[in-house]
This record gives C-alpha cells, structure tokens and sequence, in this order.
C-alpha cells in the first residue's frame, strides 16, 4: 500500500577475478594510468595461470589488434575494459589466444584468453592483469579491494549502479 514510501534499490553488479593468483588494489598497480585511476576505477590480479576469464557477464564490444586489451558491456549499462599486462601492445599480440571475438556474449567465468606468461615475462613485461570500469559515472558505490589470493570467477568486487 505505501510502496512508495520505499526506497528504490540501485542495480548492482558483481565483478569477479579474471585469473587465479594475487588480487591487487587498482593504486599498487606498477603503472600510473591504471594506479591513478585515469581510465577509472576497479583491481587487478597478479595470475598464477595465463588462463584469463569474463570477470562478468556481458557482450565483448571490442578487441584490440593486439589483443592485450578487450571491452565488455553489460545489460546494467557497465563498460569495462581488461588489459593484459603492462606495456604489453608491444609484443603486437604474440603471447595471446583467443576464445571470443567481438559482438560475443560471454557470463563470468568464461574463458576469454590464454597468456603466456613465460613469453611475457621473457619480453621483459609485467604479467598483472586488469580491470578497470571506464564509465564511472554510472557507479554510485564500488567495494574496496584488499591483497589477497583469488581463484578466477570469484566474486572480488560489488558494485551499486546509479
């Protein structure tokens, strides 16, 4: 009768990890466009594997030519961009296999990419992989990140919409 007088919950989103290993807080990411958020806001994970999954459910909007970096939408209106290693656009795509291809839908958990990391990490490069929300200004609220061992496809971050 007075539903009104309820308060309208905002969306929410759970993003998960997108590689087994060291989650990081997005600022001790060794790379100040990530670290200072200038892209935007999310966390990181040191892998363990080079196998690489959909840290949410979505379409993949786009590859780049490298296939260091994707992006995924959602259905709630979430950009998110995944880069795969530090100053990776270098090695022109040689450590990375792809499963997906642009305008697929993926859920969390899905195998996205396969990363050498022995080939990355002989290039002289950095393994860590990202996650970072390009369109914060769809977010009201975002969970911290503490350091700690992951599995991928768990749940690491929530995140309330506007």
């Amino acid at each position: 009768m007075f539903n009104f007088l309820k308060k309208k919950s905002s969306p929410k989103d759970e993003l998960h990890a997108l590689a087994t290993g060291k989650l990081i807080p997005l600022e001790q990411v060794a790379d100040d466009v990530f670290s200072q958020k200038m892209m935007g806001d999310g966390f990181a994970v040191q892998p363990d594997t080079g196998e690489i999954v959909a840290p949410i459910t979505g379409k993949i909007e786009s590859i780049f030519p490298t296939k260091h970096a994707l992006t995924i939408s959602t259905s709630t209106g979430l950009e998110l961009m995944l880069h795969l290693g530090l100053d990776t656009v270098e090695l022109n795509g040689a450590p990375f296999s792809l499963n997906v291809s642009e305008g697929q839908m993926v859920t969390a958990g899905e195998p996205l990419v396969k990363m050498d990391l022995a080939a990355v990490t002989a290039a002289g490069k950095e393994t860590t992989v990202i996650v970072v929300i390009t369109n914060m200004d769809v977010v009201a609220e975002l969970t911290t990140v503490e350091k700690r061992s992951v599995t991928a496809g768990e749940v690491v971050q929530e995140i309330s919409l506007k």
